[in-house]
């Protein structure tokens, strides 16, 4: 089932997360609208305080970025097979390296920027069968892994802006939250 996804300004984009047990009613339907829900809106990433839940969970897709030519060969293959659950992701270590990607958000349409991320990153995370797993990333998976990690954490990518650019789209925030933006998927919007 296609669920409607949470705009800018609903509370629960600022809300951190909570961990989850095996035990977390319907979880697999959960997962399985969160697919279908982030692939009828286009997206290559979706947490649960997105389609509003609370909790510690989100899911990547990367494949869309395998087929950019200005990739090397490697990092499109490791992109075109990058699909993932997290549960209850903790990462545990950042690269001091950093770079610049024009980034959006399902959350926030018609609104991309650059935003500064680290390179490379270890997440610590438990699969939809809560198996502990270890993954390090780099390139375009580490950034999509960290920007679904930072709506768990309840951190949207525009409060990385300058003050600057955040006053800049004040106005075209403001109309989002409002219900005031065209795209092609359903929204939830809190007024």
């Amino acid at each position: 089932m296609i669920l409607p996804i949470m705009a800018f300004g609903s509370p629960i984009l600022k809300t951190k997360c909570h961990e989850i047990n095996s035990d977390f009613k319907d979880l697999n339907i959960l997962i399985q609208n969160m697919w279908e829900t982030m692939y009828a809106a286009s997206g290559v990433g979706l947490a649960a305080p997105q389609i509003g839940k609370e909790i510690r969970l989100f899911i990547v897709d990367a494949s869309p970025f395998a087929v950019d030519k200005e990739l090397s060969l490697t990092e499109r293959s490791q992109l075109k097979n990058f699909k993932k659950i997290f549960i209850n992701p903790q990462i545990v270590w950042s690269s001091s390296n950093s770079c610049n990607f024009n980034e959006g958000c399902l959350s926030i349409p018609d609104i991309r920027e650059d935003i500064k991320r680290d390179d490379q990153i270890e997440i610590h995370y438990q699969d939809e069968k809560f198996k502990n797993k270890v993954l390090k990333l780099d390139g375009l998976c580490a950034r999509v892994v960290q920007h679904e990690y930072d709506h768990i954490e309840g951190v949207l990518f525009t409060d990385k802006l300058s003050s600057f650019k955040k006053k800049l789209l004040k106005k075209k925030l403001k109309n989002i939250s409002l219900g005031k933006v065209n795209c092609d998927y359903p929204m939830s919007f809190f007024n």
